[in-house]
């Protein structure tokens, strides 16, 4: 019911403002849509840290594994670093191409157990093997933020003077491996 008094400018702009920012927001979404339709992949997010020394580290070991993973160890030769959790379902999935590259043994793979209790991460290496060389334990995220990760997995490789030279963010695959990182390892190398 009306009360017979004109309605103001501002009442109908109150009025619309909710229809306005939502229509804002449905084209957001459907530009963003539109660029991972179109080939620009949210998972290339260039890294910051691209061609500069990796962040200095000294992560504890899990317990009977022997040594955990340092600067130090990402030095001398060609690595690669993988971050990975046993909460990690895309962990998972790239967890058998880990295992085949470890076991041709032409790279030294060391891991970071990233936001993971130690026997969880035990129990998860038990359960699914063990590719990696050295492993550290990032209970709290400190070596993660100095990597700059956004999410689990991702794998960076090392140049041999310690210099970060790729970030792959997400699952490994086949395609990933041959591809790109494994050729760089090998230009790397010379």
């Amino acid at each position: 019911m009306s009360d017979g008094t004109p309605k103001t400018n501002s009442g109908r702009l109150t009025a619309i403002a909710p229809i306005l920012i939502a229509l804002l927001l449905v084209a957001v979404f459907a530009k963003r849509l539109i660029d991972i339709q179109g080939g620009l992949d949210p998972n290339q997010v260039k890294s910051v840290l691209l061609d500069t020394p990796v962040p200095e580290i000294d992560l504890l070991p899990l317990p009977g594994r022997g040594p955990g993973l340092t600067t130090k160890n990402l030095k001398g030769e060609v690595t690669v670093v993988n971050i990975w959790g046993s909460w990690c379902v895309a962990c998972l999935s790239e967890h058998p191409l880990l295992m085949k590259v470890a076991a041709e043994n032409t790279i030294p793979l060391h891991g970071i157990a990233w936001r993971d209790e130690p026997e969880a991460s035990l129990r998860w290496l038990a359960r699914n093997g063990d590719p990696y060389n050295l492993i550290g334990q990032d209970p709290i995220s400190e070596a993660a933020i100095a990597f700059g990760v956004t999410g689990a997995p991702e794998t960076f490789v090392v140049d041999p003077e310690g210099v970060i030279r790729y970030k792959h963010v997400g699952p490994i695959t086949i395609t990933d491996w041959a591809e790109t990182i494994a050729p760089l390892v090998e230009q790397l190398r010379q």
